[in-house]
């Protein structure tokens, strides 16, 4: 392997990239298979290696000896010796322990050939609740009710679990691929390529397969590639997504590009419960209940009809009630589809125990060069404050501050020039505060989408908007996901979550679809200037510049000369 020496490896599991140095690129997609980015400061990016970055890699086929080989060739200085025995030991982990079915009952085995380690298990006292018992030397006995759990409570110990104890099939639904296609004027509909590569990761060889995650940029087709698994499997299938605009996505795809029956499809929403042998459901129905103390009303729908796939969408909105359900699920096929594994919360690691490991990524950039997604320009424009917000904000408490600096009113003008810089390239404004974004709709004299519009509203300014009768689009937060607006080429932020990395991401991804032309797109953020703001937008932004996005920071009167 080639060097690439624009790294100091560190002892604490952590990585400084230095971005200026010539091979720097090269070395971030070398490191990025078992490595996260956590800072980005202008001259060294730092990454940290974790057990689940590890096992992540260990699940996409990678050995000790790959990473320590890439982490050789990007060193300046020799890897410390006591890093490549710890990240040996934590590879060696992934796939000590398998959980195996038993033929002559519901229960499983937990099988190791680390006789030490079962025991450690066994003994261990935050497992006493799973009443494992010893089967043989290589073997604990593990009842049915808790494979999910176990699996769950072992990877937060540092014992992730290969699940080899395989899958129900479900009930049968023959389809194909509707050929010729509907939506595409008749012609056939094929499969990309790393759809298919995706679809078959999924799959998964000698047995491993059947549960995973699938991580693709926005604008890669997930819902394709979802499509793709249910054709192999030719079973009923339940889909969770992010809302009611994606649920209808999801239909009308299944319509337009299989040969499923419009009959055999069912929304499963606030507005309409019909469970059909393909159901399409949003989480917040998933998770709807008359109290805090009552059960959950809907979650029955897992059991509904025998689901031989669960298709999770926007897999890291996940919520917590879904993650309880999945655990008592585990013997049906789990797919989850993302953008990112990014989760605000932490829980990776219950994605990846109940959901399952990473079975493909494919990174955003690869993707730009093929010409499958648009290139974007990622700008962070600086807009001052006044001397009257300057002193309240001076004196507000911290999540004031925070909203004070978001909310500036300084920038409308810059929105108006950017638009001005971009004319008749469709838009979006998207913003966390509707106050905000009414005044921004307002003065610009466009319409505006938040939660409060009606999905029937909703509906008819998408579709004025995909057929340019609408060129800039005001949206709140409800745009972060699932919104299918293909020729939106230039997305302004004007709010955002404080430091949220998914947001950031689902964002960029709304300007992602292939462009007529040069296929370029444009986003900016904006943000007050020597403000909270201004330290949120940096972590923001991390997710993007690990996927090789760079941001190019900007006052606001260098747009004025746009």
């Amino acid at each position: 392997m080639n060097s690439h020496h624009a790294c100091i490896v560190q002892r604490d599991f952590t990585i400084l990239l230095e971005t200026a140095h010539p091979q720097s690129e090269k070395a971030r997609e070398l490191i990025l298979p078992f490595a996260e980015l956590i800072k980005s400061p202008p001259a060294f990016h730092t990454y940290k290696i974790t057990p689940l970055t590890l096992w992540s890699a260990a699940a996409l086929g990678y050995s000790a000896d790959d990473i320590l080989s890439r982490l050789e060739s990007v060193s300046r200085w020799n890897v410390p010796a006591s890093l490549t025995q710890e990240i040996r030991e934590l590879i060696e982990k992934y796939g000590k322990l398998s959980l195996q079915a038993d033929e002559r009952s519901e229960d499983f085995r937990l099988v190791s050939e680390d006789t030490d380690l079962l025991g450690e298990i066994l003994a261990h006292p935050s497992l006493t609740a799973y009443e494992l018992s010893r089967l043989s030397d290589t073997e604990l006995k593990v009842l049915g009710k808790y494979r999910g759990l176990l699996k769950q409570d072992l990877t937060r110990l540092g014992y992730p679990v290969m699940d080899l104890a395989g899958y129900k099939h479900g009930s049968p639904l023959s389809f194909q691929w509707r050929n010729p296609d509907s939506s595409l004027n008749n012609k056939p509909f094929e499969l990309r390529d790393y759809q298919r590569e995706a679809a078959t990761a999924f799959e998964g060889k000698d047995g491993f397969g059947g549960s995973g995650i699938l991580v693709l940029p926005c604008g890669a087709g997930k819902t394709i590639i979802g499509m793709a698994v249910m054709e192999r499997l030719q079973t009923e299938v339940l889909i969770l997504t992010s809302n009611t605009t994606s649920v209808r996505q999801w239909i009308r795809e299944i319509e337009q590009k299989t040969t499923i029956p419009s009959a055999s499809i069912g929304e499963y929403s606030g507005h309409s419960k019909a469970v059909k042998p393909v159901t399409v459901a949003t989480y917040q129905i998933m998770t709807h209940r008359k109290s805090k103390e009552s059960e959950f009303t809907h979650m029955k729908l897992f059991g509904e009809r025998s689901w031989g796939l669960i298709i999770y969408d926007e897999v890291h909105l996940l919520p917590a009630p879904v993650f309880r359900a999945t655990a008592d699920i585990q013997a049906t096929r789990r797919l989850g589809l993302t953008a990112t594994l990014v989760r605000e919360d932490g829980r990776e690691e219950d994605v990846f125990s109940l959901i399952g490991p990473k079975r493909y990524e494919l990174p955003w950039k690869e993707l730009e060069q093929e010409g499958w997604i648009a290139e974007v320009n990622c700008n962070e424009v600086r807009v001052p404050m006044s001397d009257e917000l300057k002193e309240a904000y001076m004196y507000a408490e911290s999540r004031q501050k925070f909203r004070l600096a978001a909310e500036n009113p300084a920038k409308i003008n810059v929105v108006k020039r950017l638009l001005a810089l971009h004319p008749k390239v469709p838009a979006l404004i998207i913003g966390q505060y509707v106050g905000q974004l009414k005044a921004m709709a307002k003065e610009l004299g466009v319409p505006l989408i938040t939660g409060a519009t009606s999905e029937q509203e909703r509906s008819r300014l998408y579709i004025a908007f995909r057929e340019k009768e609408i060129t800039v689009l005001v949206v709140s937060k409800v745009a972060n996901f699932a919104v299918d607006l293909p020729d939106a080429a230039l997305a302004i932020e004007v709010s955002g979550s404080f430091g949220s990395r998914q947001e950031e991401a689902q964002r960029l991804g709304r300007i992602l679809r292939p462009k007529e032309g040069d296929n370029r797109a444009y986003f900016y953020t904006l943000v007050s200037e020597n403000s909270r703001e201004q330290d949120f937008a940096l972590k923001r932004q991390l997710f993007l510049i690990e996927q090789g996005y760079e941001y190019h920071v900007t006052g606001e009167k260098e747009v004025a000369s746009g």
